[in-house]
């Protein structure tokens, strides 16, 4: 049987639970205002940042750096210049930095040296294209060129790195700097984590360039992104001789041809329509006369997929489909799949709270019109290797000017960009890493 309350219990109760929602009411008020101080308070901050990193001065230092860069372009892992041109300008900052890291990259630290841990990344290495953009700047080594913008990209996280070493009392942790070695096709990133470069460290933003995109505008999505990809490598072996005794052969060239034909079905036949697959062949050679049945061909393809189970299933039927096709020619057949480089590269995917909390730094930064959605893009990046060991992002800034003929697509011997981007990195680079470790600091205070 239930016990009846006294009336003067029942009001002190009452008086508690009154109490106690005043007390919520207060909390909740002050939490939504010191919500709308900091929001406020970081779009000054990132107001100021764009504004410092667009003055004459430091524009002019930054742009000097990109063409210092673009002028000695170095391949994976061979960024000596590069490496040395970045510790050099570290030195005059007075930010400390370890080198070597992964052979030739180099990680900067700004801040407190305590956690929280934030880093921001740059690649460094430039592509085996003869550049045919005729400028005071153009590329001095025959065969090379940055033709994918990671010039900028150093330059614009060295711009982040000046822009941020002023700002010592507003940053509440530590910022990582990596300046990565390899990322076309020689997996740096993952170089650069068995190095443990990263270690402790909470999240991690990359920018790119994207000459599709205009000059003022950023744009991301939320989670994937990029497609995880791989690379192949084919080699056929069969018995050369006159091409009027095909007979007498083992026709490596017919074989290749069958391959290549072959290796078009994974992807229309064999993959779900609703699911995104690539296999492109971009590279045959064979044969040095048309009367003459070599003894070998060589051909290279890429595979790409927007899943890790898609990306294996590829890969098993390439070698499947390379394997049988050899058999039925009577050749042998022996591929490269890359796999101690790493590769493939993993499928690329976004990190949604980092996402959203960079988009609003950048609209703060350039205004909600100017943060654009991003398609997903069967391109691919080695900063997914980042991906996999803490909460990362990766946004592309836009250097399209038609007007400085600054529209060429990306790995394209035409290759050009529009420098007042510079600014732009450089600045939300550095504010998204304050706004980043502030944010986490008041979440656990």
């Amino acid at each position: 049987m239930l016990k009846k309350v006294p009336l003067r219990a029942k009001r002190l109760l009452m008086g508690e639970i009154i109490v106690l929602c005043n007390i919520l009411l207060i909390s909740t008020t002050l939490l939504f205002q010191t919500s709308a101080v900091d929001e406020s308070d970081m779009e000054s901050l990132a107001q100021e940042l764009l504004k410092s990193a667009k003055e004459p001065k430091f524009f002019e230092w930054v742009r000097g750096i990109r063409r210092r860069i673009h002028q000695y372009p170095e391949l994976g892992f061979e960024e000596h210049k590069t490496s040395q041109l970045i510790r050099s300008e570290l030195d005059a900052l007075g930010i400390a930095y370890t080198w070597p890291v992964a052979k030739t990259g180099v990680v900067a630290s700004i801040g407190s040296g305590t956690q929280p841990f934030f880093s921001l990344r740059a690649d460094m290495d430039a592509l085996p294209i003869q550049e045919l953009v005729e400028w005071k700047y153009k590329s001095k080594t025959e065969g090379k060129m940055h033709a994918c913008g990671h010039d900028a990209h150093v330059a614009m996280l060295l711009g982040a790195a000046k822009l941020l070493q002023g700002k010592g009392e507003e940053i509440k942790g530590t910022l990582k700097l990596v300046f990565q070695p390899g990322e076309e096709g020689y997996a740096g990133a993952y170089h650069m984590l068995q190095d443990s470069a990263l270690d402790h460290v909470e999240a991690i933003l990359g920018l790119h360039v994207l000459p599709s995109l205009p000059t003022g505008a950023i744009a991301s999505r939320p989670g994937p992104m990029l497609a995880g990809a791989g690379i192949f490598s084919v080699t056929v072996k069969g018995k050369g001789g006159h091409a009027a005794i095909p007979h007498n052969t083992k026709d490596p060239i017919l074989a290749a041809a069958f391959m290549i034909l072959a290796l078009q079905q994974i992807v229309s036949r064999e993959t779900d329509p609703l699911d995104a697959g690539v296999v492109t062949v971009g590279y045959v050679e064979g044969g040095q006369a048309g009367n003459v049945i070599p003894d070998s061909v060589k051909f290279k393809g890429t595979y790409r997929s927007l899943s890790q189970r898609g990306l294996s299933y590829i890969k098993a039927r390439i070698k499947e489909v390379i394997e049988a096709q050899a058999a039925v020619h009577q050749c042998n057949a022996m591929m490269d799949f890359k796999e101690e480089t790493p590769l493939p590269y993993p499928v690329f995917i976004n990190d949604q709270a980092l996402y959203e909390h960079a988009k609003g730094v950048g609209e703060m930064l350039l205004g909600k019109s100017n943060v654009q959605p991003l398609p997903v893009s069967m391109g691919s990046e080695d900063f997914s290797f980042y991906a996999q060991k803490m909460p990362a992002v990766m946004f592309v800034v836009g250097t399209k000017n038609e007007s400085l003929k600054a529209d060429q697509p990306l790995h394209s011997s035409h290759f050009i960009i529009d420098e007042d981007a510079l600014s732009i990195g450089s600045a939300f680079h550095a504010a998204v890493a304050i706004s980043y470790l502030n944010s986490f600091v008041s979440e656990t205070c």
